[in-house]
């Protein structure tokens, strides 16, 4: 039973992500519409809050499975607070949808639900034990985490790419924990959360019948920052780093751009690299094709540098995974070349 667990957990939690997003779609066109201004990139008004379908759905597959599966106590405590933390900031997602939240506000509730992960779910995780004192560790893992849950919203601007990047991550995570590589609890975790965003995928696809919304981005962020500190803390410190490169270094640099033009970096634009891609004449459906499969890129890296402890083999993965993905980003800013 426990060793197909991963299996049957996905296959539940996409087929009650599809069936809620069904279900719940006319609800979202009557209270959640998401109508285009000047920086969006859709044309027609669509329903937003496909999120509350893939958490809901992963989250009861996850519930069942910890009923059912033996773990430690501890893992099991784990994964209710993360679970909560995510439900917590899925409501202020929510709420942001419904009805925008200052940034003032906004804030402070993410640092609050990043804080429970991050000093609750693992208190005796270290990652660099012999190099930072825990408080300095902790506090980087906040602003890390808080960072994240960002990001992710950030990137979640055109149909897929949001699917581009988790659905890769989540996958090759339920992968590593069917193979004992990460723990029980991460892997499932990661199954489940890829079963839910597999339900959601028909939905999304270009052109949308449903956006994730902040109510889905936000925890998702969170949660996808929670798996990465798990594998992290299991030596695979460079894996966790290569992994989410594309999200972290397309918002990462367009922050520091808008900083430098002194533009205010808490209000809407289109300057991300995969919103430029648009404007330089390329599909939708090839920007995400690309992230996808740069995404399956730096999950080979990841791998090897997983099986290569080597610090030599380390950096060398590293330096392979920024020139790819700095390739990709060089390759949105330029005006697509068509034969």
């Amino acid at each position: 039973m426990e060793r197909f667990a991963p299996i049957l957990l996905i296959a539940l939690a996409a087929g009650l992500a599809f069936a809620l997003c069904l279900g719940l779609r006319p609800l979202m066109m009557r209270y959640a519409l998401a109508r285009p201004n000047a920086r969006s990139s859709h044309r027609t008004p669509t329903p937003q809050g496909g999120g509350i379908a893939v958490l809901a759905g992963a989250f009861l597959a996850l519930s069942l499975a910890l009923a059912l599966i033996p773990m430690e106590a501890n893992a099991k405590q784990g994964l209710v607070l993360v679970m909560a933390a995510a439900a917590l900031l899925a409501l202020v997602g929510a709420w942001d949808d419904i009805r925008p939240l200052s940034p003032a506000l906004r804030l402070p509730l993410q640092i609050f639900c990043v804080g429970i992960v991050v000093f609750y779910t693992a208190p005796e995780m270290r990652l660099l034990p012999d190099a930072l004192p825990l408080w300095v560790e902790r506090g980087l893992a906040l602003i890390a985490g808080v960072w994240f849950v960002n990001l992710v919203n950030f990137i979640d601007g055109i149909d897929w790419i949001t699917l581009a990047g988790l659905v890769p991550l989540t996958g090759a995570l339920a992968l590593a924990g069917s193979y004992g590589l990460t723990d029980p609890a991460t892997g499932l975790l990661a199954a489940a959360l890829f079963g839910g965003l597999l339900g959601f995928a028909p939905f999304n696809k270009p052109m949308a019948r449903i956006f994730l919304g902040d109510v889905g981005a936000l925890p998702l962020g969170l949660l996808g920052a929670y798996l990465l500190y798990r594998l992290a803390g299991t030596g695979a410190l460079t894996a966790a780093l290569i992994l989410p490169l594309y999200h972290v270094m397309d918002s990462t640099i367009t922050l520091f751009r808008r900083l430098a033009r002194g533009e205010k970096v808490w209000q809407a634009h289109r300057s991300h690299f995969y919103q430029q891609a648009t404007d330089n004449g390329f599909k939708v459906i090839e920007i995400v094709a690309q992230v996808a499969l740069l995404n399956l890129c730096l999950i080979a890296l990841a791998a090897v540098s997983i099986a290569l402890p080597a610090f030599w083999a380390q950096l060398g993965c590293l330096l392979a995974a920024l020139t790819l993905t700095g390739a990709l980003l060089r390759r949105f800013s330029r005006k697509r070349v068509r034969p």
